[in-house]
């Protein structure tokens, strides 16, 4: 026998008994269809940062006014950060044996983020990533719900740490903009 076949009837064929209802396990030791939900929903949450990504992209490169040297260097750093976490959550993906989205159109389809154009004003620019990290907050509270119940560490480690960092980013813009949260 030869290690795939080993490593299908092992683990990936293994079921489980569970108060009746059949469960087929991946080689994580996760239930495969409750992975399956997750990894669509993680592309949905893909699709949204990689929105607000190039929206970072955008209000960076074209910020005006007197708070520019402040804003682009922060920007910079929401920008850089957001790229980091597309690859972890393409990764988690193909970890829990999805295929990540990558084309443009996909992510538009999955998109909940707004869209920022032609954004030049400090508070407008501001004001989007309150929302698109409202958004991204939302999907991410959603995937940590779906991560529990498939008994997903993995994924519910992400999931909190992206909220905890998140969070205090709205707040500090929120802050910056003078609103409460």
């Amino acid at each position: 026998m030869i290690i795939t076949d080993y490593l299908q009837t092992n683990f990936e064929k293994k079921s489980i008994n569970k108060n009746r209802v059949i469960m087929q396990l991946n080689s994580l030791g996760l239930d495969i269809g409750k992975t399956q939900v997750l990894t669509k929903r993680l592309n949905v949450l893909l699709s949204n940062f990689q929105i607000y990504y190039q929206n970072l992209r955008g209000i960076h490169w074209n910020i005006k006014g007197p708070n520019f040297f402040d804003l682009h260097a922060k920007f910079e750093e929401l920008y850089t950060d957001a790229n980091v976490k597309v690859d972890e959550i393409a990764e988690r993906i193909l970890t829990l044996g999805g295929t990540p989205l990558h084309t443009f159109a996909d992510y538009m389809d999955g998109a909940e983020v707004p869209v920022g154009k032609d954004i030049v004003k400090d508070t407008e620019a501001v004001q989007l990533i309150v929302m698109s990290l409202t958004a991204l907050l939302t999907i991410e509270r959603q995937l940590l719900e779906l991560a529990d119940e498939a008994s997903d560490e993995g994924t519910n480690s992400m999931m909190s740490d992206f909220i905890t960092e998140q969070e205090k980013t709205v707040w500090m813009m929120k802050a910056w903009l003078n609103q409460a949260i």
